[in-house]
C-alpha cells in the first residue's frame, strides 16, 4: 500500500520512525518535503518559522495534495502536542479533508483528540491504530 504520512513537523521524529516501520513492513512512503531534516533539529524553535516559509515557497499544501490523490491512505501521526493528547493541527486537518473528499482511508496513529474540531475529525471516520501499525 502506498501511505503518505501526515503531521506537525514538531513530530518529525516520530514521523521518521513510522516511515521505517512501514517500510519494513513493505509499504511504499511518502513523507512531507524537509521532514528528516527537521528530525534532525536539536529544537523545534526555529522548525516553525521555516515551515511556514517553506510551504510558501515550495507549494507544499499543493504538493501534498498531489501526494494524496496519488495514494492508498494517509496515516496521522498525531502525537501530544500543545497540552492536547492525540493533537491534530490545522494543515493535518485540511490534508485529512482532503483524503476524506478522495475516497481515501485514513488512519491515525493515537487516538482521537479532543479538539474544537473533533466532531469533523469523527465525521471523517478515521481508523485509530491505537499505536499499533500492525492494524494497516
Amino acid at each position: 500500500m502506498k501511505i503518505v504520512i501526515c503531521g506537525s513537523m514538531t513530530a518529525s521524529k516520530e514521523m521518521v520512525e513510522v516511515e521505517k516501520k512501514l517500510q519494513k513492513m513493505g509499504h511504499a512512503v511518502v513523507l512531507p518535503e524537509f521532514t528528516h531534516e527537521y528530525a534532525s533539529m536539536e529544537t523545534t524553535d526555529r522548525m516553525h518559522t521555516e515551515s511556514a516559509k517553506n510551504k510558501v515557497e515550495y507549494d507544499l499544501i499543493r504538493g501534498y495534495f498531489e501526494e494524496i490523490k496519488n495514494c492508498d491512505a494517509i496515516l496521522v501521526v498525531n502525537i501530544d502536542r500543545k497540552g492536547i493528547k492525540g493533537y491534530i493541527g490545522g494543515n493535518s486537518f485540511l490534508e485529512m479533508g482532503f483524503a476524506y473528499v478522495l475516497n481515501k482511508k485514513i488512519y491515525l496513529l493515537n487516538p482521537l483528540p479532543e479538539m474544537i474540531y473533533s466532531d469533523e475529525i469523527k465525521a471523517m471516520e478515521p481508523i485509530v491504530l491505537k499505536g499499533d501499525l500492525t492494524k494497516i
